[in-house]
């Protein structure tokens, strides 16, 4: 219970009837601080008490309860009912799920990541004064879409993919292990019974495909592939690819500045190299007068300063397609050249690119340690994070630290009535089990959810034949 050894999320829920007492499932838990905050809830840092994994540190999220007090954000409900049926090395792990009865305060524990892409990129830019090495680009892109294309193998739209959500492993088995964070906003798309636009476009501004800024109503895994480009460049550059201005005067407004940050790089889309161009809401209604607006392509060679004939600039050009239909698949881009040439990827993503080279130390994430689960306060001042950085259940942007500069993702901003407890305690689906495994009610605006189809990572998925070992 909460020990953080499961290798399914096991459910537990408080006994306690008195709202002033601790729930049972805490005791399991030496709580060290707060670590995160965001629109969703808070991230505490917390370390197992069990003799089986004493010391064990787990990152626990509180959802925040609705408005009105009476029940979850749907938010939570699907970031367990997908996490539940998933595994794999690359996608984060949930390791158990806390309700409290007296309150319905829901929490997820997740295993720890020491590190994000954000914070990564940030210390390269702001204290290192120089890039990220080739290997360690290389590697941490690999990773990303080995585990990217396991989840749209099973039909799941990640839909928030940026650098706060890309996590990485600190020391341990697991050193330099990518994991992707934040399943709040993902999506099972196979068959949808209505378009996915219908609950709102929900990718950060700075990564959010064009298709989804021209309105599209119907759209696919190829928008996380189009943020997975911007991240890749960010990579290569240590600053975002296309920072527009966000648009905010009304609950989804046309994001004219991002879409003109994307034309000034990549040019004017034509309906030749883009058929479907022509049918998006946006740029049939034209009322900014986009179609007119003519650009000088500056080329996105001149701003990643790589050479149209490099592997690389290959890649990236093919993530970055205006076209959907045509933009690279994971599965593809897994299998692309760049992957097949020195350095080759490996699993530890941060050792050292060169024999004698030091490896970087990466900073630690302050704790708030003035803070409880309850809100209460102690006197004992922030202290950092022994190692652990990163939150593995992913509230990084606008589900993490308040403080970080960039856009916000749009909410779903739906909020639904607790259902009974059976829904959340219902027993791990195997494979080929539902999402409604539990036989819960679904709301009204929550679908129910085709099975999922949790399958090993394909052929191909493994590191390149020739590569040899990093740890």
């Amino acid at each position: 219970m909460g020990d953080g050894n499961s290798n399914t999320a096991n459910r537990t829920v408080s006994t306690n009837t008195k709202s002033n007492e601790k729930p049972e499932w805490l005791q399991h838990y030496n709580l060290i601080g707060k670590i995160g905050e965001g629109t969703y809830g808070l991230v505490f840092l917390a370390k197992t008490k069990s003799p089986a994994n004493r010391g064990k540190s787990i990152a626990i999220k509180k959802f925040k309860q609705s408005k009105d007090g009476d029940g979850v954000s749907p938010t939570a409900i699907r970031e367990i009912m997908l996490l539940r049926e998933i595994s794999h090395e690359n996608v984060v792990r949930l390791v158990n799920v806390h309700i409290n009865h007296t309150d319905m305060s829901l929490y997820l524990a997740f295993d720890y990541a020491e590190h994000d892409l954000y914070e990564i990129i940030r210390h390269h830019r702001d204290k290192l004064g120089h890039g990220i090495n080739q290997y360690t680009v290389k590697s941490l892109l690999w990773q990303l879409l080995n585990g990217l294309n396991y989840l749209h193998s099973n039909w799941i739209i990640h839909r928030d993919l940026k650098p706060s959500n890309i996590l990485v492993m600190g020391e341990g088995e697991e050193h330099g292990v990518v994991k992707i964070g934040d399943f709040g906003l993902a999506r099972i798309y196979q068959a949808p019974l209505k378009p996915l636009s219908d609950n709102g476009v929900v990718v950060t501004i700075w990564y959010r495909a064009p298709e989804l800024l021209l309105g599209a109503k119907h759209y696919t895994s190829a928008v996380d592939m189009w943020a997975l480009g911007c991240i890749f460049a960010e990579l290569l550059t240590l600053k975002p690819l296309f920072q527009g201005a966000e648009a905010k005067s009304t609950p989804n407004p046309f994001q004219l500045d991002q879409l003109d940050k994307i034309f000034k790089v990549l040019g004017h889309p034509t309906i030749e190299k883009w058929p479907t161009l022509a049918s998006l809401p946006h740029w049939q209604q034209d009322s900014h007068h986009i179609q007119a607006h003519k650009y000088e392509t500056t080329g996105i060679h001149n701003v990643v300063h790589l050479s149209p004939k490099s592997a690389q600039y290959d890649l990236l050009s093919k993530m970055l397609e205006y076209d959907p239909q045509k933009r690279i698949t994971a599965a593809q881009a897994l299998e692309h050249e760049y992957f097949r040439m020195e350095p080759l990827p490996g699993r530890n993503a941060l050792v050292p690119s060169q024999p004698g080279e030091k490896a970087i130390n990466y900073p630690t994430r302050p704790v708030d340690t003035n803070t409880d689960f309850e809100g209460t306060t102690s006197l004992q001042p922030p202290q950092p994070v022994p190692p652990g950085n990163a939150v593995s259940g992913g509230m990084g942007g606008p589900h993490g630290v308040a403080n970080r500069s960039g856009p916000r993702s749009m909410p779903i901003g739906m909020r639904m009535q607790p259902p009974g407890m059976g829904a959340y305690l219902a027993p791990q689906a195997g494979i080929g089990g539902g999402m409604n495994s539990g036989n819960m009610t679904m709301p009204r605006g929550v679908a129910a959810q085709p099975h999922l189809r949790r399958k090993d990572p394909p052929m191909g998925a493994g590191y390149p034949p020739q590569q040899k070992s990093r740890r």
